[in-house]
């Protein structure tokens, strides 16, 4: 809504002020942005971005990403001003313990912020998800534009455009012609290190023209132009636009407006003083709302408010017309419905042939489509190799917005951050390619697991043993970086039933998880093991014992089979074995104490723990007099076959360094 412009100028220089004062009073953060843009975010809020701050969650929403999460007191002072709950103390906490105002924007801590930001252009991807999610949603139900034309507006700057995950995501944004996605680049030329020029002179308005977007240019502290940029970018068809609006970094401060002196630093109590002055506020008061701006935009509020009840009664309208299919799809997307017989009916869909994971995987994740329909995704041009393609069900393009599978092309870093987009707008997401180029995506992954997102992460060719690619091919540390990240949870599955559970734990998961599988062929376990035994959703099962055993294999993924052909060799030597399958450390920790006890028994201390990877972390498992068979350097391009000979990842192997650990 648009109102007197001397109280809208007076409501954009509180939000420049309420900015300044949190950081001020923090002695810590970033007031140089959140001065600069507030124009922009103050007129985007308040006339044009849909929301309802009664009902954050709202699915009529439009979405508000704050990429240059530096900036976070930008979107603080928005979301207290607009209803969602934030007071004045806690703005005062700002990057305080507890508060609720983090030094970065975090996605289910604060009500109304839509995705954690921090590491720049992070934000501006997972928007290019969430753009994607959003033109799925509508295109999967049927909805018309009338009610699904929701917008993903972002704001950037420089650092967001100089990072590479932008090249990634934007690129492919232009490709798909997201029309519903609107970037705001704050043009101010300072980082921390000064003025963008000694690093920075490419043309941002040719590249995005480049990657197929709508570029418009503004002066982004002029009010007008703003509107009229944000009303063209709302109509414009087949293409996502690029706001760029030059700006002035800490706009309104007399000394330090301009300059990368209020980057990253408090404005100081001095010129703080005079920068209110400057705005024709008391220099003498902090965290100041005019009553005339809280006026405005409480009345914003209330017609936000009355607009979502509209919208809401379209809506219900329109589910009242669904068919009963088109219904009960919404159903399972809106709740991300997995059945809950999930398990049995992927362990159904298993090969009986020896058969290699990525393989079997592949074949099992045609069945869990079937059964999710929350479940999108797609990997970054190898679906050939990963087995990752969901037939039948459609390729997301211009032509086909309901499509679920996603050509990500060879972007990695811009597919994970996507994929996290993907997750925040109602789908269960996965994204694969080659463990080893998990690397470009560990930014990504970590985000996922800090947003507790609920996404699975394909990866195959899991090992040394992908053989002739050699060792820049070869996943060695992959691993222990998987392990090491809280809250995500690595699957590496020796066999196809395993792989069928693995993949019913990763649906049913309440975060990420990643499912680690081969390139080589494995045999399927007995099926007494499979049916009586097999656990793979507890961690850790007993695949092999006998009564008296005093020492204990654990296997992963293709060694579990090294662990049971040597447990053979062991017993014509007189030695007594324990077969552990350890497919999860992460799912074996949530355990109880009396299932752990019982699957590695405390009183035997000989353990040996085999895994074609960095031996990194296993101490927590074998113990301080325990063997750990792993790989602490790169391999070598070679066969598969004479590498795990070489390495030792053979029964004979196995058998022939667990007795010389025994000393027998």
């Amino acid at each position: 809504m648009q109102c007197c412009c001397k109280t809208v100028k007076k409501a954009i220089d509180t939000v420049r002020l309420l900015a300044a004062d949190g950081v001020q009073k923090a002695n810590s953060g970033h007031p140089g942005m959140p001065m600069g843009c507030a124009d922009y975010a103050f007129t985007l809020w308040n006339e044009f971005l849909r929301f309802n701050p009664a009902d954050p969650e709202w699915i009529g929403r439009d979405r508000f990403v704050l990429s240059a999460g530096h900036g976070s007191m930008l979107i603080y002072s928005l979301l207290h001003l607009f209803g969602y709950g934030l007071t004045i103390d806690d703005l005062k906490s700002f990057r305080q313990k507890g508060s609720k105002c983090p030094g970065h924007p975090e996605y289910g801590h604060t009500k109304g912020v839509e995705v954690t930001t921090g590491p720049l252009a992070s934000g501006l991807a997972s928007a290019v998800g969430m753009a994607i999610g959003l033109k799925q949603l509508k295109a999967r139900i049927g909805a018309c534009d009338c009610l699904f034309n929701q917008k993903v507006y972002v704001i950037s700057g420089d650092g967001c455009i100089m990072e590479g995950t932008s090249h990634e995501a934007c690129a492919l944004a232009g490709h798909l012609k997201l029309d519903n996605l609107i970037l705001f680049y704050d043009d101010n030329g300072i980082t921390i290190e000064g003025e963008t020029k000694i690093a920075f002179s490419e043309n941002v308005a040719e590249r995005y023209a480049a990657y197929g977007w709508n570029v418009i240019r503004i002066n982004g502290q002029d009010v007008k132009q703003i509107r009229a940029a944000i009303s063209l970018a709302k109509v414009t068809e087949g293409k996502p636009t690029i706001i760029i609006g030059k700006t002035v970094i800490g706009k309104g401060s007399p000394n330090k407006a301009g300059k990368e002196e209020c980057h990253g630093a408090p404005l100081g109590a001095d010129e703080l003083a005079l920068t209110k002055t400057n705005l024709g506020f008391d220099p003498n008061e902090s965290f100041v709302v005019p009553e005339e701006v809280r006026k405005l935009c409480d009345d914003t509020i209330a017609a936000k408010k009355a607009a979502a009840a509209e919208w809401n009664a379209k809506f219900e309208e329109f589910k009242s017309k669904m068919d009963a299919d088109t219904a009960k799809l919404f159903k399972a997307l809106i709740n991300k419905e997995v059945p809950a017989d999930i398990e049995a009916q992927l362990m159904a869909a298993v090969p009986e042939k020896a058969t290699a994971t990525r393989s079997s995987g592949g074949t099992i994740m045609q069945k869990a489509a079937a059964l999710v329909p929350a479940l999108v995704g797609g990997s970054a041009d190898l679906n050939p190799s990963t087995k990752t393609y969901l037939k039948g069900l459609g390729d997301f393009s211009v032509e086909d917005r309901a499509g679920r599978n996603v050509h990500y092309g060879i972007r990695e870093l811009g597919m994970g951050m996507i994929s996290n987009g993907l997750a925040l707008t109602g789908a269960i997401p996965f994204s694969s390619t080659f463990m080893v180029f998990s690397d470009y995506m560990k930014p990504a992954i970590r985000l996922a697991a800090l947003q507790k997102l609920h996404e699975i992460y394909v990866f195959t060719h899991d090992s040394i043993f992908v053989g002739e690619d050699g060792p820049t091919h070869q996943p060695i540390e992959q691993l222990a970086m998987f392990r090491s990240i809280p809250g995500l949870t690595t699957i590496r599955p020796a066999e196809s039933n395993e792989t069928a559970q693995a993949w019913a734990a990763a649906l049913q998961a309440d975060g990420p998880v990643v499912l680690c599988l081969t390139r080589q062929n494995l045999p399927n376990l007995d099926a007494t093991i499979v049916k009586e035994k097999m656990a793979v959703s507890k961690g850790a099962y007993i695949v092999d014992c006998e009564e008296g055993f005093e020492v204990i294999l654990i296997g992963t993924g293709s060694e579990l089979h090294c662990a049971l052909g040597a447990a053979k060799l062991l017993r014509e030597k007189g030695v007594k074995v324990r077969v552990v399958s350890m497919p999860s450390w992460e799912l074996f920790d949530k355990q109880d104490a009396a299932y752990k006890e019982k699957v590695l028994p405390t009183a035997v201390t000989k353990r040996v723990a085999v895994e074609a990877g960095s031996t990194f972390g296993w101490g927590k498992y074998v113990g301080s007099n325990g063997l750990v068979m792993g790989i602490d350097h790169f391999g070598e391009s070679a066969p598969c076959e004479l590498l795990a000979k070489e390495y030792g990842f053979t029964a004979e192997g196995v058998a022939e360094h667990t007795l010389k650990y025994l000393g027998k």
